[in-house]
This record gives structure tokens, C-alpha cells and sequence, in this order.
């Protein structure tokens, strides 16, 4: 095994920390930081709930981008250091761990790095997921379930917190469909890269034959809209149903009709709401991702995008974006950017980072490659 040339990978290093660095602007940081600390320090800031835990957030998320840029500089100094005491003491253990320490910063600093690319109109958003079970039967929607918890637990993993908004159970197992809400910086930028077709193909655990099965579930991702959009729905153009809403197998969740569906007349456009007790509030909740829905349309058009909202995704052969393959060997793929994984286990538990972040610098490599 080759030696690592040490100076040239921290001349790397930092040369990668240079370009983060000039993207990030840790001066305009400190100011953004000064002035949201002058706004969580007012007496009357929690008077607005809302307000304040925006504040609040904006202050948390600031104060770690800009202390995630200053950490690197001592960690590559103390790799440095590590690197010289090992070449000095002719020391292998040492030097084993300047490596791991390498591999380490390599790694973090790529995921940093990754972060710089999300310059996107909403990529600050937070974002609502939705999955619907495409071709496949009972396994798509078995497959749907996997998928949602795949998000949640990566949103977990990394302490964001998430809100189920929307639940349609399938009749034997699985889910219709899903929507839920994920709350954090930079959420919808960073998920926005999973929309597209998943297929799944695996012993299939509800046919007694044992036969292999392929199924099919579509992801969307829209950014959540706030109260400064500006999108106006008039009345006429949605129609509201009310209905009861229910959990595995049908079973009533309420006594009363407070679950809500929404349809956009002209687009055809259905939201669904049952998280909420009352019917008042799962009508504001659903209406809101509604508007982010169509907001994301009207964007596209004025952007003349060629290319289809997640909502109107197939969920069949042809389409797929990432494939899950349990049977007959284990393998997880993206086909537009090649990464693949050959542990689905932990995948399925929101180890997904990798697909992401290769996502995101494909999605980058795409705008700038010339039509």
C-alpha cells in the first residue's frame, strides 16, 4: 500500500477550505449573527411564537455553519502536527491515525462543501415530502412504508425534526400514500435531489410462491411555502371534502369528519390532512402545502422547465431514478449519478447521505453542462 503524501492531501485540504470559505463568507456570517442575536435578545420576542422560534433557528443554524468553517482550520492544524510528531518518531501507530484523522476531514469537509451548492431560490426551505405507491400492488405499497421511514430515520440521524402530515393506509399493508414535513435548514434543497421514481426488487414477503417482485413508489418534494409567498387560491377553484380519518386496516382515528382533502380545480391538484384534530386546522395545514405545490408549478412554467413535477412521476418501468435490489443480491444504485451501496439494510435505516450529497453535486453538474 502506497504511502499518503500528506502535504499534498492538507495542501488539498485547504485549497477545498479556501473555495468554502469565499462561498460562505464568514464575515457576512458574524454580521447575520449579530443581528439575530440583537433580535432573540429583545423582551418581546416571544410575544410571536412563530417569529421567535424563526429567530431562533436562523441564530442556531448561523452560529454552526460559521463554527463547522472555524473547526477545520485547527483540525488541519492539528493533523499537521499529528502528521510531523509520527514522521519524527518514525511512529506507525501514529501515523494510522493521521490517516484516520485525514479520512475524517476529507470526508466532513466534502459534505461541507456539498452544502455551498445549495444556492437554489428555496433551497433554504423547509420541505414537504410526499410518497405515493406506484406499480407493484401490495409490495409498492409495503415499498412506500420503507421509503417514509427511510426519510424519517435520516431526518432523526440528524436531529430534524419531522411532522407526519398525512397517512392513506393501503388495504392489506403499506401505504398509498404519505406526507410529511421536515424542519431544517436547507431541508428542501438537500431532499429535493430524492424526488423521482425508487424501485424495489426483492423476494416478495406476500406471494406464497416466494417469487421475486419488482414495485415502484414515486417521491415528490416541494418547498414549504411561508407567510411572505405570495400565491392567491380564489375559493371557486377548490374543492374541499371532508372525511373520517383512519389508521392501518381502516380503523377510525377520530370520532368526528376532521380530515380534509383539497383539490385545485385547474391543475387537479389533491392535498390530503388528517394530522390535525380539528377540521379548521387541517384545512390551514393542507391549504399551505397546497400553495407550496402550486407555487412550484408557477415557478417551472415562468421557468419554461422541461421536465415534470415529482407529483406526476409513473412510478413504473422506465422512469426510475434509484433502484433497491435485495434479490438476487444486495445493492443499492443511483442511475443518475452511479452511487451505489451494497448494504440496502442500512440504507433503509436513513444511511443515505452518500446518495445525496452525490445527488446535489450531480444536479450542479447538470445546470452548468451546456444544452
Amino acid at each position: 500500500m502506497a504511502a499518503t503524501d500528506f502535504p499534498a492531501e492538507i495542501a488539498a485540504l485547504r485549497s477545498t477550505l479556501g473555495t468554502i470559505r469565499a462561498v460562505s463568507d464568514p464575515d457576512r456570517l458574524r454580521e447575520r449573527i449579530a443581528e439575530l442575536s440583537d433580535q432573540a435578545s429583545a423582551p418581546d420576542l416571544w410575544d410571536d411564537t412563530d417569529a421567535a422560534q424563526k429567530v431562533t433557528s436562523a441564530l442556531s443554524h448561523a452560529q454552526s455553519e460559521l463554527e463547522r468553517i472555524e473547526t477545520f482550520d485547527q483540525r488541519i492544524e492539528d493533523l499537521e502536527t499529528l502528521v510531523q510528531m509520527a514522521q519524527e518518531e518514525d511512529d506507525a501507530d501514529t501515523l494510522a491515525d493521521a490517516d484516520a484523522e485525514l479520512e475524517g476531514i476529507k470526508k466532513d469537509l466534502g459534505a461541507l462543501e456539498v452544502r455551498t451548492l445549495l444556492s437554489g431560490e428555496w433551497d433554504e426551505r423547509d420541505a414537504v415530502v410526499t410518497i405515493r405507491s406506484g406499480a407493484g400492488g401490495v409490495d409498492a405499497a409495503d415499498f412506500a412504508e420503507m421509503l417514509m421511514r427511510m426519510y424519517l430515520r435520516w431526518a432523526e440521524r440528524h436531529g430534524y425534526p419531522t411532522t407526519v402530515m398525512d397517512t392513506s393506509y393501503a388495504e392489506e399493508a403499506g401505504l398509498k400514500s404519505a406526507t410529511f414535513e421536515v424542519k431544517a435548514p436547507y431541508a428542501f434543497g438537500t431532499l429535493s435531489v430524492e424526488a423521482g421514481t425508487h424501485r424495489l426488487v426483492r423476494i416478495s414477503p406476500f406471494d406464497n410462491q416466494g417469487r421475486r417482485q419488482t414495485s415502484f413508489a414515486a417521491v415528490e418534494v416541494v418547498p414549504l411555502i411561508e407567510g411572505t409567498d405570495h400565491i392567491d387560491i380564489p375559493e371557486n377553484e377548490i374543492k374541499v371534502d371532508v372525511f373520517r380519518s383512519s389508521g392501518p386496516g381502516g380503523q377510525s382515528v377520530n370520532t368526528t369528519d376532521s380530515a380534509v382533502r383539497l383539490t385545485h380545480i385547474p391543475t387537479g391538484t389533491v392535498v390530503s390532512m388528517q394530522n390535525e384534530k380539528s377540521q379548521i386546522q387541517n384545512r390551514a395545514a393542507a391549504l399551505r402545502v397546497l400553495q407550496s405545490r402550486l407555487l412550484l408549478l408557477q415557478k417551472e412554467a415562468e421557468q419554461a422547465q422541461k421536465k415534470e413535477l415529482a407529483g406526476d412521476i409513473k412510478a413504473s418501468w422506465g422512469d426510475q431514478m434509484r433502484s433497491y435490489v435485495l434479490q438476487p443480491y444486495q445493492m443499492v444504485k443511483d442511475l443518475r449519478t452511479e452511487h451505489e451501496v451494497g448494504n440496502p439494510s442500512a440504507v433503509f435505516d436513513g444511511d443515505i447521505d452518500g446518495f445525496i450529497e452525490a445527488g446535489i453535486r450531480w444536479r450542479r453538474n447538470q445546470s452548468q453542462s451546456p444544452a
